[in-house]
């Protein structure tokens, strides 16, 4: 197979949640060190009322991924809650009434979160942002695409990682971080590690469903 079905989708939304939840304290530490320190407890705030808006319900992957976005946008603090809900609401918005996930229909996902994502914040790549994590993910899942779906999600999710890890060595060019300057090398973006555990996370569901 080289789909799987929306309708099958909401354990990809319910297994973010999860890794959201028992990460929640490792990323208010990172955010700790040149931020506010309140990201994992911002996102496991927001993560754990979208569990308790989809428990026990019939929703698919495009349902699931709407109701995350909509508690990002308006039920968290910081300045990651627009940007993830943003980013899942264009994913819900390309997925929206297609029967299966295939790799294109995913790829126009992952593509249009980021050129909203974008549009927002006018972050690149080399700013200390959670676009080093994305834009490097998109661009190795495009060039592996034709090596089937399941390769192409798990080379994403190593670019991700890779990504991540590259903004240990990156000085902040934006948001908050950016005032302390060269003080901002030497640790990780908590953003950049936030969406690296949720690409590796919907990689890691998607791979076992395709």
């Amino acid at each position: 197979m080289e789909s799987f079905k929306n309708q099958d989708g909401k354990r990809i939304v319910e297994n973010l949640i999860k890794v959201i939840q028992e990460n929640r304290d490792y990323l208010s530490k990172i955010d700790g060190e040149i931020g506010d320190g309140d990201h994992g407890i911002n996102m496991n705030k927001g993560f754990s009322i979208c569990q308790e808006r989809i428990e026990g319900k019939d929703m698919n992957l495009t349902e699931a991924f709407k109701t995350l976005a909509m508690v990002l946008m308006t039920e968290i603090g910081g300045s990651m809650g627009p940007l993830y809900g943003t980013m899942f609401i264009e994913m819900a918005k390309q997925s929206k009434g297609k029967e299966e996930i295939d790799k294109e229909v995913f790829r126009q996902m992952l593509a249009s979160a980021i050129k909203e994502i974008q549009e927002i914040g006018n972050a690149k790549v080399g700013d200390k942002t959670l676009m080093d994590t994305l834009i490097p993910a998109l661009e190795a899942y495009e060039a592996a695409m034709d090596e089937g779906f399941a390769t192409a999600l798990e080379k994403m999710s190593a670019a991700a990682e890779r990504g991540k890890d590259s903004t240990i060595d990156l000085v902040a060019k934006i948001g908050r971080a950016s005032r302390l300057g060269e003080r901002s090398r030497g640790v990780l973006d908590a953003g950049a590690t936030s969406c690296w555990l949720m690409l590796k996370s919907m990689a890691d569901s998607m791979v076992q469903m395709v």
